[in-house]
């Protein structure tokens, strides 16, 4: 098998992991108030509940670092799928509240280790291309959550069970992964420095980043949680138009990320993330004075155009800024992932209940802003991977890329 043929099947393969893994947390957030009545779970034990998944989901991202080390990303990813796909499936085939505990606790731990793998095989493979792929691979996660929200409102439009909803898509999805996963490629001990810790002084290095990484989170969460409760309560909207937004944020992040590698290939990783960032504040800003509905649909559309580029940059800006450590520096960030979901709703929440939701909406768009001070981190040159030498002809990359699995 040549060596374009292997990167090939290699990206093919991650990009539908990330495509699985958007189905898959899709079909469990969109059915929280489901899990609540089956399992008799009250208002005020549910945060509890939603809280352990992306803590466990945290402790998991680190062990994984350590993990790496003796079997590498896509062992651990090539496993980690499975079991996030059956904890998905025992959420719904219990019928006790230790039961959902349990498949809650084994989903975070498993989530926790799968969104690190796959992240540190997306970095090794963007390596690997010598150009941008990443946001590819997160356009695929947003077209799986696409695909999983209508699942989840087909089983609800239906009165089906959770178990009922939940097992053809684990059914077809688990065989195709596990199968998909032979052709993953790791390349990160390929390099010329063999990897190893981040050294003295290197989470400092990585910290920018790390709270670039909170504060996308905080921005999204906010987008999840409070968008449909924001519509209809502040800018008097119906209930069917209240659950408008998200769909249109799922929507504009998929196009975004779908087309976001060509600008960083064009104008670089920088220029890119300033401009998301600004972008996702002006669309703060639009909700927070928006006269009515549709403009504020305006304005969850701008976040989902603006916000979506950060995320999948922050990850290809560590690997690039701990060349020798990609896998430890992306198992470290992957933790402000859950710090920024964890934060996020009750920080909106909390603010709108003790002064107004619109002026709750002007503290996600200033963290958002905070990526403005940190755009250096994303780096330079080196970021557009290579953009010269393709220009230059360099026909070996360029091909690979155009003839590979666009994700």
């Amino acid at each position: 098998m040549t060596e374009d043929v292997r990167l090939r099947r290699g990206r093919g393969s991650l990009g539908f992991s990330f495509f699985v893994q958007g189905v898959t947390f899709a079909l469990l957030v969109t059915r929280i108030p489901a899990i609540q009545v089956r399992y008799g779970i009250s208002d005020g034990l549910l945060p509890a509940f939603l809280a352990a998944v992306p803590v466990l989901a945290g402790v998991s991202s680190v062990a994984t670092e350590h993990l790496v080390k003796r079997v590498g990303p896509a062992a651990v990813l090539r496993w980690a799928q499975p079991l996030v796909l059956l904890a998905l499936l025992g959420v719904g085939a219990g019928s006790r509240m230790w039961h959902v505990a349990v498949a809650l606790g084994a989903f975070g731990l498993s989530v926790g280790a799968l969104d690190a793998s796959m992240n540190m095989l997306g970095v090794s493979l963007q390596r690997a291309y010598g150009r941008s792929i990443m946001l590819g691979f997160h356009a695929a996660y947003s077209l799986g959550g696409i695909v999983g929200a209508s699942a989840a409102w087909a089983g609800a439009h239906w009165h089906l069970s959770l178990f009922t909803s939940y097992l053809p898509a684990v059914a077809v999805l688990l065989p195709l992964a596990f199968c998909g996963s032979r052709s993953y490629l790791d390349r990160s001990g390929e390099g010329e420095v063999p990897e190893k810790g981040l050294g003295a002084g290197g989470f400092t290095l990585l910290l920018p980043l790390c709270l670039v990484m909170a504060c996308a989170y905080i921005g999204d969460s906010t987008v999840s949680n409070w968008s449909a409760k924001y519509l209809q309560d502040v800018l008097g909207s119906s209930e069917q138009l209240a659950t408008v937004p998200y769909n249109v944020y799922m929507v504009t992040t998929l196009i975004g990320r779908a087309v976001g590698d060509l600008g960083v290939r064009r104008f670089g990783a920088v220029a890119v993330v300033r401009i998301g960032t600004l972008v996702a504040a002006g669309g703060f800003a639009v909700v927070a004075a928006a006269p009515g509905a549709w403009a504020g649909m305006l304005g969850f559309t701008l976040l989902g155009i603006g916000l979506c580029v950060i995320v999948p940059q922050t990850f290809a800006a560590a690997g690039r800024l701990f060349p020798g450590a990609s896998d430890t520096a992306i198992a470290r960030l992957n933790i402000f992932n859950y710090v920024g979901f964890l934060i996020g709703s009750p920080l909106v929440g909390g603010i709108g209940d003790a002064w107004s939701y619109r002026g709750a909406m002007l503290v996600p768009m200033a963290l958002v802003l905070v990526t403005l001070f940190h755009a250096r981190s994303f780096g330079s040159e080196g970021a557009r991977y290579g953009v010269g030498h393709e220009r230059r002809a360099g026909d070996r990359v360029v091909d690979v890329g155009r003839g590979g699995n666009e994700v």
